[in-house]
């Protein structure tokens, strides 16, 4: 097929016309599909031949869906999930077995850190944490039995930036897996596989959908790696509705429209909150205060939608500030087109200790805004207005 810019991909890539010449891509609301014959039957059974069985297995909607993510991300092959943490369990239990050990940057989501440290460890898989801050140490703490290595970037919610490209050669060097969660950047922004990801994996809930309507995820990558997903997705059933698979590839097509003015108004709130007097600090990847501003540029083509900061006066500041709110959103949500503000240490990273949420950068007052879609303008407006009503 002829090469295509992102935003061309993203609209024309759709499943093939039926008999009723449909322009838009129809639902398939369906459990299951019939069979011409016996022996079509079986052949599709024993996977010998394309084709639908069974919703849980594939469905037409969800197949457009993963093959329009798999062409903007640049990977080979990649399955729906009902949710972005079904994405990032299966991504990594589908291919951990028994005694397998992962390497985890410390600054991860919060149910992702539970994966980690409540549930693996039934199963015999275990975990260290190393620290973005300090890349230089990760490759001794690669063990014998480390088997993949799972990061975020830019991370939930501190917004920390890992080389990947240098992370993609030391995952290939030692023969191991880099999975790499991109739901804050999205396809449009970032590309994990161009510099050495295997494994790509997003909560579509977030950005891809970007209208907060619908729970979704996906889980790209190689072929090899992807079949072994694929069979334990089959078997344990995480499915994507084929209504949310509709939704999340009509979704793809406004992304990067979304995506720049998300970007276009977080630079905007972020500038504008560096210069507040009653503004501790702020983290933003493309504001050149952020540690890693070089690497960001190198690796993204914008910042991100995403903007987190701490207002002075600590955690009871903060929670007036969120009461203080009139337009922006009180939500643990994020990616709408809706402008959202969530205190991460009391809601999305509860469940961490004190000192595991301080070791990833989640103060007690920490804000994370996800920069809407509204006139900039009226964002700033009601962070003023809360501003001066929590002094």
């Amino acid at each position: 097929m002829e090469e295509r810019n992102f935003e061309t991909d993203a609209i024309r890539a759709q499943s093939e016309r039926t008999d009723y010449r449909e322009h838009s891509v129809p639902l398939y609301l369906t459990s299951s599909f019939v069979f011409d014959d016996a022996e079509q039957a079986r052949a599709l059974f024993a996977d010998e031949v394309p084709g639908n069985i069974y919703t849980r297995f594939s469905n037409p909607n969800n197949t457009e869906l993963i093959e329009k993510l798999c062409l903007l991300e640049g990977t080979e092959d990649g399955i729906a999930t009902a949710s972005g943490m079904a994405a990032m369990f299966c991504s990594m239990a589908a291919l951990l077995r028994s005694g397998d050990h992962v390497l985890a940057s410390r600054s991860v989501f919060g149910s992702t850190h539970q994966i980690l440290n409540m549930l693996f460890p039934r199963f015999g898989i275990s975990h260290t944490y190393v620290d973005v801050a300090k890349p230089e140490t990760w490759e001794a703490m690669i063990q014998p039995n480390t088997k993949m290595i799972f990061v975020e970037t830019p991370s939930n919610p501190a917004l920390d930036i890992i080389d990947l490209e240098w992370l993609g050669k030391l995952a290939n060097k030692h023969h191991v897996i880099l999975n790499v969660d991109n739901c804050f950047a999205t396809p449009y922004l970032q590309n994990p596989a161009k510099w050495g990801a295997h494994i790509v994996t997003h909560s579509a809930t977030k950005f891809i959908d970007g209208q907060g309507r619908v729970i979704g995820g996906a889980i790209l990558g190689t072929k090899e790696l992807i079949k072994e997903v694929r069979f334990f997705a089959r078997h344990t059933g995480p499915s994507m509705s084929p209504f949310n698979a509709w939704v999340l590839s009509k979704s793809l097509e406004t992304l990067a429209v979304r995506m720049e003015r998300h970007c276009e108004n977080a630079m905007t709130v972020a500038s504008y909150l560096e210069s507040h007097p009653e503004i501790e600090y702020v983290k933003y990847p493309f504001l050149p205060s952020h540690p890693n501003y070089s690497l960001a540029k190198k690796q993204m083509k914008h910042g991100g939608g995403v903007v987190s900061f701490e207002v002075k006066g600590g955690i009871d500041r903060g929670r007036k500030f969120l009461n203080s709110l009139k337009m922006i959103s009180h939500s643990a949500n994020l990616g709408d087109t809706r402008t959202i503000a969530t205190h991460p240490a009391s809601t999305t990273h509860s469940k961490l200790s004190t000192e595991e949420r301080a070791a990833v950068g989640i103060s007690p007052g920490l804000i994370r805004i996800s920069t809407g879609l509204e006139n900039v303008q009226d964002i700033i407006k009601d962070i003023e207005q809360s501003l001066l009503a929590s002094n």
